[in-house]
């Protein structure tokens, strides 16, 4: 029996879901058939396995394939057996179509430990007769028919200038902080053999060399959601991400792995945003933490917009940085619940301040705070502008490159992409903008206009 023929069925179901959907009769009717040779050479026979987006398209005019996808949806594992597809000839010894790739990761950790060692990684894939050993002083694999692959950072571009290759496997680029010039470089390099190619393998962000990338002519892609590769997946991890994420811009961005434009004229773009990534803050002169209060108090309410910003204000205001801490914004409080989150992430950070607007609350926004804690600083603030004129010079504060954004802030720069100049398009309130925009007007832009207001001297 040719194993290959059944593959990949006609309704885009692998080979193995076919034949787990058929009866005990005809399974094991289809491994009698096998013999000996064929049994041991079936789990590494990839297309047999594999879902529909992580085999190649068709034909021999692309260069560069794009496997968009969700977490967890299999990219990973494309990416491998892509690899192995190109290096491996028809017995262990024998060249393969490809004997020099590049494999590039954001650090060289990621591709160490994901794109080699990981579960879904090339060693792991491969059959012990074809297995490449890996050369960590030389960050280098090696097959036994003598195919090379070497490791490269997307945080030393520089590195890719000299080596040349046939083939490579690029994993995540969209999170890349030196995606273009790691991308350039990468491209002077793959100029070995007839039909030099390359798989690059992410989820989706719009960012400019992504986008960039799949409008080539010469570029194909494949996608497929989280939810394609449930089978591999612990149902609890699914169950949590879904819950949390499902119908925001984050979920679909991360779960469905749909390349999520920007609004026309948006205050924050994806890129702004991704230019903005930080590890980790500096020591900060002053924190605050900003709530935007929701009207009503239930299970139906709006969320409570609950963000922490500290800023570094050495110098004139020109040289002022803030960096957005953490978003501590909770659904479905009752006005106790909420004021209790507010006053918890101002004790867990060291606020000096907690600013509330109280348009909506007026005095029993503060009251219902001083039940929490009584003595804490605290500071009304009513807008008496929309929320676009507030949030312009806020967004400025980006353009210049002065604000940072720590880790784990996806729901709140969800809220930020959907701010346009006709005001917020998501469908709900932009709670966690709102407070966002307090905070950094608090620690940047009010204490800077006082500081370049001239002195008024009396006469």
């Amino acid at each position: 029996m040719d194993m290959r023929s059944i593959s990949l069925r006609p309704d885009g179901r692998s080979g193995a879901d076919w034949l787990a959907c058929e009866s005990a009769a005809v399974r094991d009717d289809f491994l009698d058939q096998l013999e000996e040779g064929e049994l041991l050479a079936l789990p590494y026979l990839f297309e047999f396995w594999a879902m529909g987006h992580q085999l190649p398209p068709d034909g021999m005019d692309w260069k560069t394939w794009v496997i968009l996808g969700g977490r967890g949806a299999g990219k990973t594992r494309a990416g491998a057996e892509w690899v192995r597809s190109m290096v491996e000839g028809s017995r262990p010894l024998d060249a393969g179509r490809a004997s020099r790739v590049a494999l590039v990761g954001e650090t060289l950790e990621q591709v160490r430990e994901v794109m080699v060692h990981g579960e879904s990684g090339i060693i792991a894939c491969s059959p012990p007769d074809r297995k490449p050993v890996w050369h960590e002083t030389r960050r280098r694999l090696t097959w036994p028919n003598g195919a090379m692959a070497q490791a490269f950072s997307a945080h030393d571009p520089e590195r890719l200038r000299g080596p040349q290759f046939d083939a490579a496997w690029v994993d995540e680029l969209a999170k890349w902080k030196n995606a273009e010039a790691t991308w350039d470089m990468l491209q002077f390099g793959l100029r070995l053999g007839e039909n030099p190619r390359q798989v690059v393998t992410t989820t989706p962000r719009n960012v400019p060399v992504l986008k960039r990338i799949l409008e080539l002519d010469t570029t194909v892609q494949t996608h497929a959601p989280t939810e394609a590769n449930r089978a591999n997946l612990a149902a609890s991890f699914l169950e949590e991400v879904e819950r949390r994420y499902a119908g925001t811009r984050l979920g679909r961005q991360e779960l469905e792995g749909v390349l999520m434009a920007d609004i026309e004229g948006a205050l924050w773009t994806r890129s702004m945003l991704s230019a903005a990534q930080v590890s980790k803050a500096p020591e900060l002169g002053r924190i605050v933490v900003a709530v935007d209060p929701p009207v009503t108090g239930t299970a139906q309410s709006d969320d409570c917009g609950i963000v922490v910003v500290g800023a570094v204000m050495d110098g004139p205001p020109q040289g002022w940085r803030a960096f957005v801490l953490e978003d501590a914004s909770v659904s479905g409080m009752s006005p106790q619940g909420w004021a209790e989150a507010a006053c918890e992430a101002a004790r867990r950070w060291g606020a000096d301040r907690l600013v509330a607007e109280v348009n909506q609350g007026g005095d029993l926004v503060e009251s219902v705070l001083r039940q929490v804690d009584p003595l804490m600083a605290y500071r009304a603030v009513r807008a008496s502008r929309g929320k676009v004129a507030r949030a312009e010079p806020v967004a400025a504060l980006y353009e210049q490159g002065r604000v940072g954004h720590l880790p784990g802030l996806g729901t709140l720069e969800d809220q930020m992409c959907l701010m346009g100049p006709q005001g917020f398009e998501g469908d709900a309130s932009p709670d966690r903008v709102d407070a966002l925009v307090w905070a950094l007007t608090d620690v940047m832009l009010e204490p800077a206009a006082k500081w370049s207001r001239p002195a008024v001297r009396s006469l």
